[in-house]
């Protein structure tokens, strides 16, 4: 199976609101995702002391941050932290359009997925545009190594990807998420994957400021004795390795257009993510801008390429 290519761009058909506390700042934080017009791609509005609001394009030279979560924006400034489970919905539900309001400077971590995400977008509902929409599609294998760890992007005729991670605690060990993506598998497949952590770690990250809002009802939470503390457990056998590939979606969903092609990774993280999407999109000859087209008769849709310069001026 390969990649949903649709036409046309999407965005809501009216507003959406979610509420919570950020996983990091441990703050009561909100969004408000409003509709917004073709070719307007994410955008982050964000007030500032000054009563003016600050624009964030949701986009990989803005990646501020990879520690633990990514930051858009200033991290001393102007920021809107832990954007992964947002990005990954709006890439997996295919909504290419938004503005963003947030506020408290964090996406609310909500239950730790993309799953109430998924619920307020169907809630809003998606509205098709006038405009084509565009996609990044890989030329040539793009690889980045870091240690142990590797990320790399192969050409493929879907949107595809490999996750595999392997820790040392037995209650995680060795696993591996694989799929070409579309919006069934991210819905049934991703969206309720949980975010994890140690509990071994919780003192050590709550002294450098992060894990300030976590708890067993956004975290997924691994004992000292290696066991999953959470007492509804774990809602899939391999929950570990599905919310690595959301968290990789979303870090890729910073490319400013979804990618035909195949991402693989093993140990990698959003440092490693945003690596390999710096790498692909800072050569041209790695991938081209295309359009989809359908032929007149039948419903198979092929591929056009189109001017990089016009239609992708973040990787110019």
């Amino acid at each position: 199976m390969g990649i949903d290519l649709h036409d046309y761009q999407t965005t809501l058909r009216k507003r959406a609101v979610l509420t919570g506390v950020g996983v990091h700042g441990g703050k009561p934080t909100a969004i408000t995702l409003l509709p917004a017009d073709a070719d307007t791609g994410i955008v982050f509005s964000l007030p500032e002391p000054s009563g003016h609001t600050r624009e964030i394009r949701a986009l990989a030279s803005e990646i501020g941050a990879t520690d633990l979560c990514t930051v858009i924006g200033d991290p001393a400034g102007s920021h809107v932290g832990t954007v992964e489970h947002l990005m990954a919905a709006l890439f997996g539900l295919g909504i290419d359009n938004l503005v963003v309001e947030v506020e408290g400077g964090e996406v609310p971590i909500l239950d730790g997925s993309a799953a109430s995400i998924v619920e307020a977008i169907d809630a809003a509902g998606i509205e098709q545009l006038s405009a084509k929409r565009r996609y990044i599609r890989v030329l040539k294998p793009v690889r980045i190594d870091s240690g142990a760890s590797w990320a790399e992007f192969q050409p493929h005729a879907g949107t595809r990807f490999e996750v595999e991670i392997d820790f040392e605690s037995p209650a995680i060990g060795r696993q591996s998420f694989a799929a070409d993506i579309g919006e069934d598998v991210f819905r049934n497949d991703l969206s309720r994957a949980r975010t994890f952590g140690f509990m071994k770690d919780v003192e050590r990250l709550w002294a450098a400021g992060f894990a300030l809002g976590s708890s067993l009802e956004n975290t997924v939470v691994i004992g000292d004795d290696h066991r999953v503390i959470n007492m509804e457990g774990l809602r899939y056998p391999d929950e570990f390795a599905r919310h690595k590939t959301l968290d990789a979606m979303g870090d890729l969903a910073l490319a400013g257009a979804r990618f035909i092609g195949c991402f693989r990774s093993y140990r990698g993280g959003h440092r490693l993510n945003a690596a390999a999407l710096r790498r692909l999109i800072s050569d041209p000859t790695a991938f081209e801008i295309v359009e989809t087209t359908r032929r007149q008769r039948g419903r198979s849709a092929e591929m056009i390429a189109v001017n990089a310069a016009v239609y992708a001026p973040w990787v110019i």
